[in-house]
């Protein structure tokens, strides 16, 4: 065995030894700071976590999903989370590098000219070499904590990329359902619209006849103009949705995939919550898993910060061959090699590497503020949601029951102003409560739409497939 490869063997043996140990502090997950288990009364047992279900579970509108995919392939927001992970992973792959020798080959050829013109001497060398340079012996683990630093910021990275998916979904599909709520009030007011405009063409008639005031006629033409008012501003409202939902999508949405059936808000499915809902569910959520696997990386630094306190082993090795003649370099006895080993010991830095060590602390223990902000976060979300959605069928129950008997009202109101008993102010009054409360019930069914996509959201709804 030549000296050369004894060196690389001890080299070799002696970087695996070190590189088993690490001074990073031993990583514990914080206590979660909220309470162990969400209140919950509205819901029963679920078989399945809401994070393990797929969007097209959850999203039942063909229509919908379509959107949904158009938006995942061309919203620019998640192009950009996508060339981030792609970023971190390349970022990762160059610091792992710096754990293996860095092997290169080189080749020179010298020629040069001395002494006189009547009495020169041309001297000529020609050297080819293979090895590495400057190879640092990982022994206090260094490199390793910066290794795992830069491996948990791509972990962080691929969960903003997750967050930004589930967002997404969950925002493309609040958009479609504020189009169909839209439509579907300026359906109403158009049919309100007709209605009254042929109430007013019988009052005009009566009004020319003698039979009504001028007073009732313009009741019933005040009516008319405000429900076109209406339809107006609900036109306006639509295409203004409309607007938002293409910006979301990142392209233009046709026709063909925007809701049109008054079912749609039946097509979005609520998640499976269990009534006893524990909190470490948020534990698996993608920003409370950026802010851990932030802290991760943190905690890694530490281990680096306080390696640079130690001796920094670094060997340079090469091996060759050497002559003076091109033609005889690859001869025997031609063989050259070097090994140089160097250590870089850490004197007197003016408190540098202390101020790194205590700013690495305390960097993690900012993390670790913002790992349970981030829990207290998405419990309040989650709070949040199951409390509206604890109260809002019995608003919609309520609401219908409002519908209905203003409905009633407005057909009695109508028929004893037909039957000359009532003077239209009355029918008007019942007509617009009825109006109202028509416009408000849908409303209340977009917020109950909404919240079944909020559930899936707060919850970490599956944002693949």
């Amino acid at each position: 065995m030549s000296n050369f490869v004894r060196y690389s063997a001890i080299s070799l043996y002696v970087l695996l030894l070190g590189g088993c140990s690490s001074m990073a502090p031993k990583y514990v997950r914080p206590e979660s700071p909220v309470a162990t288990h969400l209140q919950n009364d509205a819901f029963g047992q679920a078989e399945q976590a809401v994070s393990d279900i797929q969007w097209r579970n959850i999203f039942l509108d063909q229509r919908l999903q379509h959107v949904i995919v158009l938006a995942l392939e061309n919203n620019r927001d998640l192009r950009v989370a996508m060339l981030n992970i792609d970023k971190a992973r390349a970022q990762y792959r160059i610091q792992e590098a710096a754990s293996y020798p860095s092997i290169s080959g080189s080749g020179t050829y010298s020629a040069s000219r001395s002494g006189t013109d009547a009495n020169s001497q041309v001297s000529r060398s020609t050297n080819i070499s293979v090895g590495f340079i400057s190879w640092e012996l990982d022994l206090f683990g260094r490199i390793r904590s910066l290794n795992n630093e830069a491996l948990e910021s791509y972990f962080a990275t691929k969960e903003t990329q997750r967050s930004a998916r589930m967002t997404l979904i969950a925002e493309v599909a609040g958009d479609w359902l504020t189009i169909a709520a839209y439509q579907q009030k300026l359906n109403f007011a158009e049919e309100t619209l007709a209605s009254q405009q042929k109430t007013l063409n019988l009052t005009y008639a009566k009004y020319k006849e003698g039979i009504l005031s001028s007073l009732d006629y313009e009741d019933v033409r005040t009516s008319v103009e405000s429900a076109k008012a209406d339809i107006a501003n609900y036109k306006k409202l639509l295409a203004q949705a409309k607007n938002a939902l293409d910006l979301v999508v990142g392209s233009s949405v046709t026709k063909q995939d925007l809701p049109t059936s008054d079912h749609a808000f039946d097509r979005i499915k609520l998640a499976p919550i269990p009534q006893n809902l524990s909190s470490n569910v948020l534990l698996s959520h993608p920003d409370v898993l950026y802010a851990e696997h932030t802290l991760k990386s943190a905690n890694a630094n530490i281990g680096a910060a306080r390696a640079a306190f130690f001796p920094t082993i670094s060997l340079t090795a090469t091996a060759g061959r050497s002559s003076s003649d091109l033609n005889n370099l690859f001869s025997a006895g031609t063989k050259t090699w070097s090994f140089i080993p160097s250590i870089s010991v850490p004197i007197f830095q003016g408190g540098e590497l202390k101020a790194s060590l205590d700013a690495a602390k305390i960097q993690k223990n900012i993390y670790i503020a913002e790992y349970e902000k981030a829990i207290q976060t998405a419990f309040a979300n989650v709070a949040d949601a199951l409390a509206e959605r604890q109260y809002i069928d019995a608003q919609l129950v309520a609401q219908k029951n409002l519908v209905n008997s203003t409905q009633r009202s407005f057909r009695l109101s109508t028929a004893r102003y037909q039957e000359g008993i009532d003077s239209y102010l009355s029918t008007l009054t019942s007509q617009r409560n009825y109006y109202s409360a028509q416009q408000n019930l849908i409303t209340l069914q977009l917020e109950e739409a909404t919240n079944r996509v909020n559930l899936y959201k707060v919850l970490g709804g599956g944002a693949d497939g």
